[in-house]
């Protein structure tokens, strides 16, 4: 007999207060299998970019579940711009 099982999707926690839709557009992101890209200076810690922010998480090893630590808007925030000068991609 062969039993299957559906992988869950992370559990969110939001550490922030961040909006529903932030959160929303988050958990969207992880199901879909968004790629994200790994903090060179923190093992654990991804950045995740949806269609207007990018989402700055902590992800268990375990993969049970993600911690929301910070969201910025892509377009319009300084602080993404220099994040963005100052980390080159992989």
């Amino acid at each position: 007999m062969m039993l299957t099982i559906a992988k869950k999707p992370p559990l969110v926690e939001d550490l922030r207060n961040h909006s529903q839709e932030q959160i929303d557009e988050l958990r969207l992101l992880l199901n879909a299998g968004a790629p994200s890209r790994p903090d060179p200076r923190r093992p654990g810690f991804y950045e995740i970019e949806g269609l207007s922010n990018t989402y700055y998480v902590f992800k268990y090893p375990t993969g049970t579940k993600v911690l929301l630590l910070g969201v910025w808007e892509r377009e319009s925030d300084p602080v993404a711009t220099m994040v963005a000068c100052s980390c080159p991609a992989a």
